[in-house]
């Protein structure tokens, strides 16, 4: 298995929270309804109450907490404080919201967004969909690069190979999921799972399923592009086909689209964003060109235009 030298700039270092559970369907949702007045108070998730309340077990709590952070529901506050909402989470998941019931294939395209492409609690999630090249990949062959990868962006830190472990494989169970399990949650399909972006080709081997995505919305891919060139580009009035395509962190790395797909996606920017984001192609140069004058909101317009097209 090849594997690229992580780049600056990166996520800061973020491992295990998920307590080896996988992202579930309702579990942001349940996260979202803790909310009084725009904020979960820290309770909601510690209380011997909240067992009750969320119809599951102590670490299963713990690891609903950690994906509403993780999927950018729900914000990690300064201190002791409570969480508040973030807006996007709002938008998505209140009842007269989006998609309440995370029903939507957008929501799960959302997730893995602010997991592989954002790397946001989720630093083996960056890593693996960015930085793990290879045609096929086991478990035990992540583990060595993942801790390197560690160490380059956080080397006073000192990780068990368990940590690692556990982080790889609740990561690749969340997107192929194992045939049987041990309890109910176990049984349910994981959310991502229903994107398709990793399949086991042999037992034990795992691939990328590369190429278009039919579930993506077209205002997806442009809320990604948005988001990845304000973390990478921002103030810059162009940004390059490579980069969009093949970037760490891009909309075409982290969806696994293949080049062609990239294109096509990007030759209809003009008419979804209405020309705050326009693509160009002369002499050879491919870009995407953007008009800050029409770009006000752009990126809540997009994450609109993704649930209503």
């Amino acid at each position: 298995m090849r594997r690229k030298k992580p780049a600056e700039g990166g996520p800061v270092a973020h491992f295990a929270g998920h307590e080896t559970f996988p992202l579930r369907q309702m579990w942001l949702k349940k996260a979202f309804d803790q909310a009084i007045d725009g904020v979960v108070k820290r309770s909601a998730f510690a209380d011997e109450s909240a067992i009750a309340e969320f119809g599951v077990g102590k670490n299963m709590v713990a690891a609903i907490r950690h994906w509403a952070l993780a999927c950018d529901v729900i914000r990690e506050p300064d201190g002791n404080a409570d969480y508040p909402l973030t807006e996007n989470g709002r938008l998505i998941f209140a009842d007269d919201g989006y998609d309440p019931y995370a029903e939507h294939p957008t929501t799960a395209w959302y997730c893995h967004w602010c997991l592989a492409g954002r790397g946001t609690r989720a630093t083996t999630w960056y890593w693996l969909f960015n930085h793990v090249v290879g045609p096929t990949f086991t478990r035990d062959e992540l583990e060595e690069p993942l801790a390197d990868y560690a160490k380059s962006i956080d080397a006073n830190r000192r990780l068990s190979p368990a940590t690692f472990s556990r982080d790889i494989d609740t990561c690749i169970r969340g997107y192929a999921p194992r045939a049987s399990g041990t309890s109910p949650e176990e049984f349910a399909e994981p959310m991502l799972a229903e994107l398709g972006l990793i399949y086991e080709e042999k037992k034990g081997h795992f691939a990328f399923r590369r190429g278009p995505k039919a579930t993506l919305s077209d205002g997806m891919f442009a809320f990604a592009l948005v988001d990845f060139w304000d973390k990478t580009a921002k103030g810059q009035s162009s940004l390059a086909f490579e980069t969009i395509a093949y970037g760490d962190g891009s909309p075409g790395r982290v969806f696994k689209l293949d080049e062609e797909s990239v294109a096509d996606r990007l030759m209809g920017l003009a008419e979804l964003t209405r020309d705050a984001l326009i693509w160009t192609d002369t002499a050879g140069l491919r870009q995407v060109m953007r008009d800050p004058a029409r770009g006000a909101r752009l990126s809540d317009r997009m994450l609109k235009r993704a649930y209503h097209g």
